[in-house]
């Protein structure tokens, strides 16, 4: 008769246990897709525990994903409107801020969270291993949530705006065909930046001071607070490499102006934020092998 000891010893010598070693590696690497895929149940139980963490004993709850832009939207109409006099190309003030504060406040939130993410995870990556480059990407997916229902507070307003001001909206729906690409360019943006910020923030914790004033910095640069019409010709195609200058006009012209779409905007912000997009995962898995030992 064998004992329990003896058939464990009979299984483990005809299958001898795997040992995995994880190493930190060297050189400049780029995104390793299988082991993000590996990962994706991890992925989702992240983007749950952010999404719930952000509403839990909230009592507006989803109401704050309208308040921030709301908000703002009242006040660049009052301020920039009404007392600055600055030009909305014939687009009704409340409708030209609010189509630009949909994809910048999910860009700014998203960027936020996401160049902030390891520092803030700073147990999680000392204790156990996981793939680092889930860490920052986890806002960036989370804040589509937001995204969606301001995007659909804004629909709404442009069907009461079409009430009121025949030909202003959706006077060519095929141009909605190009929300898509837009939100893939807003939401590749924010991933580039935000993984080049978090993984510089680890190292440099300088960086997370500077994140406000960088944001801020990005938002005078996008047409947030004023039209495309204002910017000469000769520096719009310079502007347009920076991805959310196409994002924001390529918006408004989507869903409430008569202009033409901004082609050669949204050319030239695709290179800006593959650009980023590659530049950020270079330097996010160049810099990750020091993330538990800094961190």
């Amino acid at each position: 008769m064998w004992s329990a000891g003896d058939r464990l010893l009979s299984v483990m010598s005809r299958h001898p246990p795997t040992t995995l070693v994880i190493e930190p590696r060297r050189g400049w690497r780029f995104i390793d897709w299988r082991e993000l895929t590996e990962s994706r149940d991890l992925f989702r139980f992240l983007v749950s525990r952010d999404v719930k963490a952000q509403y839990k004993q909230s009592i507006l709850g989803f109401g704050w994903a309208i308040i921030q832009p709301v908000v703002n939207m009242v006040l660049f109409t009052v301020v920039f409107g009404r007392l600055a006099g600055v030009s909305t190309d014939d687009v009704p003030g409340p409708l030209f801020y609010f189509a630009a504060l949909v994809p910048w406040t999910y860009f700014n939130n998203a960027l936020t969270g996401a160049a902030n993410s390891l520092v803030a995870q700073s147990n999680l990556l000392s204790k156990v291993y996981v793939p680092r480059l889930v860490i920052p990407l986890t806002p960036i997916l989370a804040k589509l949530i937001d995204f969606t229902i301001a995007l659909s507070i804004l629909f709404m307003m442009i069907v009461g705006y079409h009430a009121f001001s025949p030909g202003f909206t959706f006077q060519n729906p095929s141009r909605l065909l190009v929300l898509p690409v837009l939100i893939v360019l807003m939401v590749l943006t924010a991933s580039g930046l935000g993984m080049l910020l978090s993984a510089l923030a680890v190292r440099y914790r300088d960086i997370k001071f500077a994140i406000p004033f960088l944001i801020q910095l990005l938002m005078y640069a996008a047409p947030v607070v004023w039209p495309v019409s204002l910017v000469s010709p000769q520096f719009r195609v310079w502007l347009g490499l920076y991805p959310m200058f196409g994002v924001i006009e390529g918006f408004r012209s989507a869903l409430i102006s008569t202009h033409p779409v901004p082609w050669d905007l949204i050319a030239s912000g695709t290179a800006g934020a593959l650009t980023i997009a590659i530049v950020g995962a270079l330097v996010f898995r160049r810099q990750e092998r020091w993330f538990a030992d800094v961190v």
